[in-house]
């Protein structure tokens, strides 16, 4: 088990859905779900700047793009590592684009990749020194690079052989076709030869397809950036009661948060134990203690974060706490009020809030 006390679960995909002929037919089908792609994600950001060397912190940050450029692209590690990122990603039009040295073969394909990614890819590539040192190849020995995807994986409090750039791979597959993605999108994406059209009632021209990727992309990207109080995560529990359900989910860091909606609208939106979903939090309702020990409470969320910094106004203060995951939340009292509490950045707190207070998007 994991730090969170979460067992390192890997997900069949014969389980969860029936589109397991997208991926290959090895008998390894097992894929992680966007909470534990998420969690890698953030192993990897720490990962590469915990060290005080440059050269280290230089190499480490391309193989981060090589994460990236599989968990978001759902590349191969092979075509991966024969990217030019000068030539080979169109950061106007947000594209990565695989194959471009085999053209005579016809088998080039362009991938959309959400907004944030494509943006930390081109920040990193224009890093004076990384250009000095690095520069826009991504080839590195793949022995390598499959032995730092292990150890992040460990790190993650996830299985290393769950770590391979194959079922990060097909963990995007999955991830996206329960994002609702066409499958002949999904197809296309992962640069399949012969897409199963007949898979789908819906044909797409190319065209279309493009701009469904775009679609996705562009959602992805949205939540991403605009992340400050919300919380993505999976539904851990729902208790029914006669009106009303209490619903548990668990977000990246493993904290739990708890809201409670009407009976009607958990059918309408359709969740269950496991779904993907983000709760948010009205910045008002959030109320900010500082102790070295959780409050007592009679809220049910109680998060523990850092305040990041303070916006004083004349009359209301806003403070953003930050998360351990990254995720911000924001707390807005009366300046009279923050004056009393005598709050300051650096400061560690406790953020509280009612499971009344809580909001579910399924986008």
């Amino acid at each position: 088990m994991n730090r969170h006390g979460e067992r390192k679960v890997l997900h069949s995909i014969n389980e969860k859905t029936s589109h397991s002929r997208i991926v290959s037919s090895s008998s390894n089908s097992f894929y992680l779900d966007t909470i534990q792609l998420n969690r890698l994600e953030q192993t990897f950001r720490k990962w590469t700047d915990c060290t005080e060397r440059l050269d280290i912190k230089l190499t480490r940050k391309r193989i981060f793009i090589i994460f990236l450029l599989i968990r978001y692209a759902g590349a191969k590690l092979n075509e991966t590592l024969a990217i030019d990122i000068s030539r080979d990603i169109d950061f106007r039009q947000k594209l990565v684009i695989f194959g471009r040295k085999r053209k005579k073969n016809g088998s080039v394909r362009e991938v959309q990749i959400p907004q944030q990614i494509i943006s930390e890819i081109r920040a990193a590539i224009n890093d004076p020194l990384y250009k000095k040192h690095i520069g826009s190849s991504l080839k590195v020995d793949p022995g390598h690079v499959r032995r730092k995807f292990y150890e992040c994986a460990k790190y993650a409090g996830i299985l290393p052989s769950a770590g391979t750039p194959e079922i990060i791979r097909r963990s995007r597959a999955i991830e996206l076709i329960q994002g609702n993605m066409p499958l002949p999108v999904v197809q296309r994406l992962l640069g399949h030869s012969t897409p199963n059209i007949t898979a789908s009632y819906v044909t797409f021209s190319e065209e279309e397809m493009k701009k469904v990727a775009r679609y996705f992309a562009e959602k992805e990207s949205n939540r991403k950036t605009s992340a400050r109080n919300s919380f993505f995560g999976k539904i851990s529990s729902i208790t029914r009661g006669d009106i009303q359900s209490q619903i548990e989910l668990q977000n990246i860091s493993g904290d739990i948060i708890t809201t409670v909606i009407t009976n009607n609208s958990l059918e309408k939106l359709g969740l269950k134990k496991g779904s993907l979903i983000t709760a948010e939090v009205k910045a008002p309702w959030v109320i900010l203690e500082k102790s070295k020990t959780p409050p007592v409470t009679t809220a049910e969320n109680i998060l523990k974060g850092s305040i990041a910094y303070i916006n004083k106004g004349k009359i209301t203060t806003e403070y953003v706490i930050r998360m351990p995951d990254g995720t911000e939340l924001c707390s807005v009292v009366s300046t009279k009020n923050a004056n009393l509490t005598g709050l300051k950045e650096n400061d560690q707190v406790w953020a509280i809030f009612n499971s009344f207070a809580v909001v579910l998007h399924t986008d």
